[in-house]
């Protein structure tokens, strides 16, 4: 669940909801090929390190700041030939519109992290 007090009051969603609100928005994206979920290998060094070395995701991470706001982290697979810089940008601001929308509370940062390329 994400917590997030604002001029309205207590705003409770939880975390599902707004993993799959971002995997959805994301996969719309122009040079998108999917949301990057760790491996096998990652979970297992995951789970043997208690997280410290590789944490578990399924490439949405989200978490809130001191400030109440949003902060996003997505881990993504683009095809091959798509320019990143512009892909990143478009990401940045489509999801924090959305989630912005959704819920009524702001996204501080969102931090995109292109894991793999494919062909």
């Amino acid at each position: 669940m994400v917590s997030i007090e604002n001029h309205i009051g207590k705003i409770t969603v939880s975390e599902k909801y707004l993993k799959e609100l971002v995997k959805h928005t994301v996969s719309g994206c122009f040079g998108v090929a999917d949301v990057y979920s760790t491996g096998a290998f990652n979970n297992t060094v995951a789970s043997l390190t208690a997280g410290i070395i590789c944490k578990k995701h399924d490439g949405v991470l989200i978490r809130t700041n001191k400030e109440g706001g949003l902060i996003i982290d997505l881990h993504i697979k683009v095809t091959f030939g798509t320019n990143i810089t512009a892909a990143v940008k478009s990401i940045t601001h489509k999801v924090s519109f959305t989630v912005e929308e959704a819920i009524g509370t702001a996204v501080s940062q969102v931090n995109v992290f292109v894991d793999e390329m494919i062909h």
